[in-house]
C-alpha cells in the first residue's frame, strides 16, 4: 500500500476515507490527538501463528483507515513489535503517527508487587538503556510514550523515579511518560498520578472489567491524563468465538490465561452477554462501543494480526456511543476479579 490517502493536521478530530470515520481524543495533557482505536502489537511479537508480513500489511491498512496510536513493548518479542512499529513507520513518512512502547522490569516479574524494590525493578541505568534500545527500534529520536510495563504505588515516593522520569524527558528522550497498571489493580497508580510526573495509564477496561471506574477515572480526569484502555476484548474472549473445548498451541500465552480456572467462567458469561446484543450489531462492536462510551478513555488498543481483523475493529470509531439502555444493562456483566497465577 502506498498510503497516498491525504491527512488532515493535528487539530481536527475525525478523518473519512470513503470507508468509514475516524474519530480522536486528547490523550491527555500529552495533547495528542489520538485515534480512539489503537493498534496493539503484542500479538505481532509474541503470539503463536503470527507473521511478519501479514502484520505489516494489518499495521498500514490501519493507518490507512486513519489509525495513528500503536502500542507495543519491548517485551513483545524481545523488541520485534518495537522493530515492526519502526518499519512501518518509516514507511509512511509524513504522516504523524504516535509511538507507544514499554520498558520490562528488571527482575522480568509481572505482575509488579510491593514486596520488589524499586532499585531491583526499574534502576535509571535499566531505564535508559532500554530507552535507547527502543528508540533505535522505532527508528525515532523521541518515544511518543513510554511506559513502565510493570508498576506498584509503593514506589512513587522514591526519588530515583522522579529522577529518572525527569531526566528521560529533559534529555528528549521521550515526549511523555506512562504507567501500564497490573491486571485487575486499577488503583495502584493513583498514588503515582498524584506526582504529577505521569502522563498516561494504560489499564485493562472492558465490558467485564468496570472496576477502573470507580477510583482511577476520577483521579485521571482531575489530573488530565490520558487513559489508554487495554485489553478491550478480554485477550479474545469477548470476540465470542471461544467455547467450552478451546485449546490454544503450545506456548501461547492464552492457553494459560482460559485454563481450567478461567474458561468455563468466561464461555458462560460471555453467553449471557450474546442474549442482549442489539440486532445488527457484533459482540465485538458492543465490546469496543462500551470502551469508547465513555469519554475518560483516550483510546482502546486493539490487537490486529490480521488485515481482516482491522475493518470491523476500526469500524467501532464510526459508531455513535451506545444508548444509555445498553450501558445500564451492561453495568449487570461487570466481573470483579482478583489477580491470580495463571491471569499474570
Amino acid at each position: 500500500m502506498n498510503g497516498e490517502l491525504a491527512w488532515q493536521n493535528n487539530s481536527i478530530n475525525s478523518f473519512y476515507d470513503g470507508r468509514g470515520l475516524m474519530k480522536y481524543r486528547k490523550l491527555g495533557r500529552t495533547g495528542f490527538e489520538v485515534s480512539d482505536i489503537a493498534h496493539g502489537l503484542w500479538g505481532m511479537g509474541g503470539w503463536s501463528g503470527s507473521d511478519d508480513k501479514q502484520s505489516l500489511a494489518a499495521l498500514q491498512m490501519a493507518i490507512d483507515a486513519g489509525c495513528n496510536f500503536f502500542d507495543s513493548a519491548w517485551g513483545y518479542g524481545e523488541g520485534k513489535s518495537d522493530a515492526l512499529l519502526g518499519q512501518i513507520i518509516a514507511a509512511n513518512p509524513g504522516k504523524r503517527l504516535y509511538a507507544a512502547s514499554k520498558i520490562p522490569p528488571k527482575n522480568l516479574q509481572w505482575p509488579a508487587k510491593p514486596s520488589y524494590k524499586y532499585q531491583d525493578v526499574f534502576p535509571t541505568k535499566h531505564v535508559f538503556h532500554f530507552a535507547n534500545a527502543i528508540r533505535e527500534k522505532l527508528g525515532t529520536e523521541s518515544i511518543d510514550v513510554l511506559q513502565f510495563h510493570a508498576w506498584d504505588d509503593s514506589w512513587a515516593e522514591e526519588a530515583e523515579f522522579r529522577e529518572t522520569v525527569e531526566k528521560l524527558k529533559s534529555d528528549g528522550l521521550i515526549r511523555s511518560f506512562g504507567l501500564s497498571l497490573n491486571r485487575w489493580e486499577p488503583a495502584n497508580g493513583i498514588k503515582a498520578i498524584r506526582t504529577g510526573l505521569v502522563d498516561a495509564v494504560q489499564v485493562i477496561y472492558n465490558i467485564f472489567d468496570q472496576s477502573p471506574e470507580d477510583e482511577l477515572f476520577p483521579v485521571c480526569d482531575e489530573f488530565n491524563v490520558g487513559v489508554i484502555a487495554r485489553v478491550p476484548l478480554d485477550e479474545g474472549s469477548l470476540g465470542g468465538n471461544l467455547t467450552f473445548d478451546t485449546k490454544f498451541p503450545e506456548g501461547d500465552w492464552r492457553g494459560g490465561y482460559f485454563g481450567p480456572e478461567n474458561l468455563k467462567n468466561t464461555v458462560e458469561r460471555v453467553e449471557e452477554l450474546k442474549k442482549i446484543i442489539p440486532s445488527g450489531m457484533t459482540l465485538p462492536e458492543m465490546a469496543l462501543r462500551f470502551i469508547l462510551s465513555n469519554p475518560t478513555a483516550s483510546t482502546t488498543i486493539v490487537g490486529m494480526r490480521k488485515p481482516e481483523h482491522v475493518k470491523g475493529n476500526i469500524a467501532a470509531s464510526d459508531a455513535r456511543p451506545l444508548d444509555q439502555a445498553l450501558l445500564k444493562e451492561l453495568k449487570n456483566h461487570r466481573w470483579d476479579r482478583e489477580p491470580a497465577p495463571w491471569s499474570d
